[in-house]
């Protein structure tokens, strides 16, 4: 049976009457795969609570990596292997067609699907799960990912979530949420009058960690998700931000000022213990840990400017990273290591770039909008989501790292920022 994430089921606040965020892809790959999710059949005397063949197809039309088939323009809507006219979807230059059923089971459904390649005429993949009622967007979101890694060969990410903080126009009101990848199903985590910033999910997706100003001073907070237990683990005096888990979730990285300019700290989240690692006259900032739990990068001005520096935190030695432009900051480097996502400045405008860890080379991402900022990037490495300007309004957008696929996320009543994307939860 597919895994319900037992924090869902006993979130402490209530889902909002209304779904924030809408997907719209922008733009695609060019090299996108035709495929034809059909419409899985139930012959239940009740509606099911949710589409799952509708969820998939959402799921991988936004993902830019496919081109999905409306059901509208499909000439049959067959159900089982054998029933499959392999001519009626090379006429209609489908790559791949998938068919399923949805049928009773005991505590809930089993779902059976196939996944056939038009142009061998064969059958690739055959998979039969089981969830209740309350699991089928989730399901929905599993088959995807499942389609998307054994064709692609990335894992998916739309069984992941999505944290951000949503504002009125006024700014008198803060909230953080979350929601599933594509939006759905939002949650409100916490609410205040003061300003919420730098969410932050632990390893293993059971909590966050942000700064509230709800006490006058920006304070760091960490707060279940299962419980909605709340505690205050960084408040020395001055400010506390940027709060950043540890690969292991052991350790804390932060900033702190109470010593002046703020610097990078590390704290034992067993002892809580609180390390410093810089002491530079610069302003240092935006501490994100890498893969192998050793080096952080952060955003530094010792050289006059914003820029990236890689900092050794056994030794406490510190490399800068970043030559190309005046303005490099908010550094988010991806599972694998190689590339670094980060907002590039140029002038007035803002960019979402990448630059390889190998060889140095920056390519921008983001082109069609200004004043881009907050990167986070998929678990997977393949997207990055970000916070964007748009008219007179702030929107959520994510970008591939290679540039090629975009979509939007825009709020229907209110501003959006401070994206930060999930683990892959077990």
């Amino acid at each position: 049976m597919v895994k319900r994430y037992s924090w869902l089921l006993f979130l402490f606040v209530m889902s909002t009457a209304r779904a924030e965020l809408v997907i719209e892809v922008t733009q695609g790959k060019q090299s996108a795969i035709p495929i034809a999710v059909v419409p899985f059949e139930w012959t239940g005397a009740i509606a099911l609570p949710e589409n799952i063949s509708q969820i998939v197809t959402n799921d991988l039309a936004s993902s830019g990596y496919f081109k999905t088939l409306s059901s509208a323009y499909m000439i049959s809507q067959p159900t089982e292997v054998a029933d499959v006219i392999y001519a009626d979807w090379s006429r209609l230059k489908q790559d791949f067609v998938v068919i399923g059923r949805v049928t009773a089971a005991e505590g809930g459904y089993a779902i059976e699907f196939h996944v056939l390649d038009v142009h061998q005429k064969i059958e690739l993949l055959r998979h039969r799960v089981k969830a209740t009622a309350g699991q089928l967007r989730d399901l929905g979101h599993y088959i995807s990912d499942y389609i998307f890694k054994r064709l692609t060969g990335v894992p998916g990410v739309f069984s992941t979530k999505l944290v951000y903080v949503t504002t009125n126009r006024e700014r008198t009101a803060f909230n953080l949420n979350f929601a599933d990848a594509d939006g759905a199903r939002e949650q409100l985590i916490f609410k205040s009058k003061q300003p919420i910033i730098s969410p932050a999910w632990s390893p293993d997706g059971k909590k966050v960690a942000y700064v509230s100003f709800e006490n006058g001073r920006s304070e760091i907070y960490f707060q279940e998700l299962a419980t909605g237990k709340r505690e205050k683990v960084v408040a020395f005096s001055g400010s506390n931000s940027a709060p950043s888990f540890s690969p292991d979730g052991t350790k804390l990285a932060f900033v702190q000022s109470k010593l002046g300019n703020p610097d990078i700290y590390v704290m034992d989240l067993n002892t809580r213990k609180a390390t410093r690692m810089t002491s530079h006259y610069g302003i240092d900032t935006e501490p994100q840990w890498l893969a192998d739990g050793r080096h952080i990068v952060f955003t530094s001005s010792r050289a006059g400017g914003p820029q990236i520096y890689k900092l050794d935190t056994k030794d406490q030695s510190v490399e800068r990273i970043t030559f190309e432009g005046s303005y490099n900051a908010r550094a988010r480097v991806t599972a694998d290591g190689r590339k670094m996502v980060f907002v590039h400045g140029n002038g007035d405008s803002f960019h979402i770039a990448s630059q390889d860890l190998e060889t140095g080379t920056v390519r921008i991402l983001t082109t069609d909008t200004n004043l881009d900022e907050s990167p986070s990037v998929a678990p997977n490495g393949s997207m990055v989501i970000y916070a964007a300007s748009e008219s007179d309004r702030s929107i959520l957008a994510a970008v591939s790292v290679d540039g090629e696929v975009k979509f939007r996320l825009p709020s229907k009543y209110g501003d959006v920022r401070e994206p930060a994307w999930s683990p892959i939860l077990k």
